[in-house]
């Protein structure tokens, strides 16, 4: 440790994690531009990160690491996902908004989706070291629906909301139905409810959900 150049550390095992950190930033410019269009790509890039999320778990015990390393890659993992699927779906929330006399409503969605994220991570790191100093066994269950679900929240929120301002003829049902259901989402994270833990089958099945979101995404 005295004689490295740089802090961190610097593996395969972290790339998956720094490819969803990318994704997140492509996604919160996408939003930015104010393009109604280029929401969709913005969204797109969400569920991205959320994919490589999902599987950089898988990854990182694939390869030889020291306890250090595998300490860093939790650590990293977790403020990695608070950037990711909190602050980048507040930012869509907030964006949708523009040019609106409600983007207040926006602002608070947005921010108590990243409050609400980032006490569930806090207490979700606390509760897993403790529960790998009692056993070596995978975990099962979460407490509460983990902080990655934006990735599938904000792609049903987008296409509900389109769907709900076709029917009343009204552009401004979006963005507040948008920000009701993120509020929602922020809730799910800190209520205390069991949530079953996706292994190989539940991975197939998120991902095919992904594509059948991005699609409806697309195309309404």
């Amino acid at each position: 440790m005295k004689n490295k150049r740089f802090v961190g550390f610097y593996n395969p095992s972290v790339v998956l994690t720094y490819c969803g950190l990318l994704c997140a930033f492509l996604s919160m410019y996408l939003a930015w531009s104010g393009d109604r269009d280029r929401f969709r790509w913005s969204i797109f890039f969400l569920m991205l990160a959320g994919l490589c999320d999902m599987f950089d778990g898988a990854v990182a015990r694939r390869v030889k690491r020291t306890e250090q390393e595998k300490k860093f890659g939790i650590q990293l993992d977790s403020l990695c996902d608070i950037v990711c699927f909190g602050v980048t779906p507040a930012t869509i929330t907030f964006m949708l908004y523009q040019g609106s006399d409600w983007q207040i409503l926006g602002l608070f969605a947005g921010f108590v989706l990243t409050l609400c994220g980032l006490i569930r991570l806090a207490f979700f790191n606390v509760t897993e070291e403790e529960r790998q100093e009692q056993t070596t066994e995978r975990r099962e269950y979460y407490q509460g629906m983990p902080i990655t679900a934006s990735a599938i929240g904000v792609p049903v929120a987008y296409i509900l909301g389109k769907l709900l301002a076709f029917i009343f003829d009204e552009r401004g049902v979006l963005p507040v139905f948008f920000s009701l259901f993120m509020l929602f989402v922020a809730f799910l994270y800190v209520y205390d409810f069991p949530v079953k833990k996706p292994h190989k089958k539940g991975m197939i099945i998120m991902i095919c959900v992904s594509l059948a979101l991005f699609a409806g995404v697309l195309l309404i």
